[in-house]
């Protein structure tokens, strides 16, 4: 029954790392992230939280898994979101949002955090390797192991 625990790694590690990197091309890199970028990252904290309780219950296999499941799943949907955000970076349709990162905070002092934000536009990808920007690879990594997730619960409930 070492499926499970595997799958539980994978549910917890890839969110950290995609996470990670995206904070690290943000504040490191200086690499600001747009609308999209945001929804990414949402179902990624989700899944942090479902595979740390996934972790929790590890003494009860039939609810851990389930827990290290729900992750799988926040985990694809991000995959999707990303896939969703490289097609309108490589305009192959159209973004959902006026794709511009909007300034956090209020009080006297908006305005200059206004003019202070950085425009970042979802449709144009500000950093790609081999032709495959961030939202793309977090498409790629985040379904694979989406789907690698799915599998060794199969695996598991099959044993």
């Amino acid at each position: 029954m070492k499926s499970i625990p595997l799958a539980r790694t994978i549910a917890l590690l890839t969110p950290v790392l995609l996470l990670g990197g995206a904070y690290a091309s943000q504040y490191v890199g200086g690499l600001h992230p747009c609308d999209m970028c945001w929804w990414q990252r949402y179902p990624h904290m989700a899944a942090i939280l479902l595979a740390l309780l996934a972790y929790a219950l590890r003494g009860r296999a039939c609810v851990s898994a389930l827990f290290a499941g729900l992750a799988g799943l926040a985990i694809g949907i991000s995959g999707l979101i990303g896939l969703f955000h490289a097609g309108v970076e490589y305009g192959w349709w159209e973004g959902l949002t006026t794709c511009s990162t909007t300034p956090a905070g209020g009080g006297a002092d908006l305005l200059n955090q206004i003019w202070a934000t950085p425009i970042t536009r979802c449709d144009v990808a500000p950093w790609d390797l081999f032709g495959i920007s961030l939202a793309g690879y977090n498409g790629l990594l985040s379904g694979a192991a989406a789907l690698a997730i799915l599998a060794l619960l199969l695996k598991a409930r099959k044993a």
